[in-house]
């Protein structure tokens, strides 16, 4: 103990005198070295982006004819861009929770417009997907097909499908279509890509008017571009702001977010672009839209899936109130939002997805007094109404909302980064930095 106690006296006092002789020295200039800057993190990943073809196709040009036709509408002053604006992401160009249309532009649609762009990978309607998992694979329900409730198999079928519905482009018969195109200003080009014969058959007519707006929309960039800042950082050639890094990490935060769970933000296969969509359905409980006319009939109830426009699933009572996740890509620059147009805010939808339940006076009316949630779907399937995955599991009265104000924000500052038109070019720098 005293041998310690010598010992550790002799080096606090060696250690004083080396003090006093440092000070006791005149100051040597010692050289400044830097502080190591931390590398700054890398999100870039492999991904192929299309490239632009060098002119479109025949087909395709003839496409982009009948895409801005008028004149195949029984009104004869609606195309297909009148509700798909290529000024607008191929979206609305207004703010109506359902679009104008029909033979005297009168007739309210029955669903939100939706937009035109990053269609090109949907995949076939199927009620059972499995996506692969690290022990094999797992049934996740229905998925893929086109339209909101994925009735429709084929990006043709869907495109040609607005021509004969009554609220929208509203030509009575294939044949009224087919006579139109034979008497177009392009009826010549018509014959040239699909054969002499073509007006003959006013199914084979309509069919290649389907073919022509799927090549358009297939081929065409402007429908797939790619240009948002979200590609330009994948890509390496620009950084996310501290602000839209924190909004990424909650919209990846399975916790908080939960936003990629149904808008997969990583590449598909052979380097695909992130889609933000997984093209499954889920029941959300959005509450119904007193601005779509035909919610005025109370009887009346838009239940995706199982109807009541897609007839075969009508018996499978677990799908009801189910719809396509939509993509991400462009999402703030719409004004109109979910299958009903419910929204038109995004700040309002997200405060919706963190408060659901939280405040369900918010968005749900009283009836008799009697707050009545869910109230877009029939009391016998409100069940169906996705409760499980955060942000939704465990939202109560009373509760706080996994997101707070500053939060939202955060996640609103990323979102806007999968706005298309940051760059020229898909994955490229930013417009003017080439």
């Amino acid at each position: 103990m005293i041998r310690t106690a010598a010992r550790r006296a002799a080096i606090l006092l060696a250690g004083a005198f080396a003090v006093s002789l440092a000070f006791a020295q005149p100051p040597q200039k010692l050289p400044i070295v830097p502080a190591p800057v931390p590398p700054k993190p890398s999100l870039q990943k492999w991904i192929r982006y299309p490239v632009a073809p060098k002119q479109l196709s025949p087909q395709a040009m003839l496409g982009k004819q009948i895409f801005f036709d008028a004149t195949l509408s029984g009104s004869g002053k609606m195309s297909c861009a009148s509700c798909h604006s290529p000024e607008h992401a191929y979206g609305p160009p207004n703010g109506l929770a359902v679009q104008l249309g029909g033979a005297n532009l009168k007739h309210y649609g029955v669903r939100a417009v939706p937009s035109l762009r990053y269609m090109t990978y949907t995949p076939h309607f199927t009620t059972d997907y499995y996506f692969p998992g690290s022990e094999g694979s797992e049934d996740e329900g229905p998925a893929g097909g086109f339209m909101r409730d994925g009735s429709i198999a084929s990006l043709h079928e869907q495109a040609a499908h607005p021509m004969l519905d009554p609220n929208e482009m509203a030509n009575a018969t294939r044949a009224e279509i087919a006579r139109k195109v034979r008497l177009s200003a392009y009826a010549a080009s018509f014959e040239q890509v699909f054969g002499k014969g073509v007006f003959d058959d006013a199914n084979k007519t309509f069919d290649s008017v389907g073919m022509s707006l799927e090549a358009f929309e297939t081929e065409d960039m402007s429908f797939h571009p790619y240009t948002s800042k979200f590609d330009a950082v994948m890509s390496g050639h620009a950084d996310f702001t501290a602000q839209e890094l924190r909004g990424y990490v909650l919209f990846n935060n399975p916790m908080r977010g939960n936003c990629a769970k149904c808008h997969f933000d990583q590449p598909g296969p052979n380097g695909q672009p992130a889609q933000f969509t997984d093209y499954q359905f889920i029941s959300l409980g959005v509450p119904r839209n007193r601005e779509v006319p035909a919610n005025r009939d109370r009887r009346y109830f838009d239940m995706g899936l199982c109807g009541p426009y897609r007839k075969d699933l009508a018996k499978q009572m677990s799908l009801c109130g189910e719809f396509k996740d939509p993509t991400l890509r462009n999402v703030t620059t719409r004004d109109v939002f979910f299958h009903n147009g419910r929204f038109h805010s995004i700040k309002d939808v997200l405060h919706f997805y963190f408060e659901r339940d939280i405040y369900p006076q918010k968005w749900y009316p009283r009836r008799n007094g009697k707050l009545v949630v869910y109230d877009d779907l029939p009391p016998r399937y409100r069940d169906n109404v996705d409760r499980l995955d955060p942000p939704f599991f465990g939202q109560k009265p009373g509760r706080q909302p996994a997101m707070s104000e500053a939060d939202i924000d955060d996640l609103l500052a990323f979102l806007k980064t999968l706005n298309d038109g940051y760059s020229a070019t898909p994955g490229g720098s930013r417009s003017g930095q080439e």
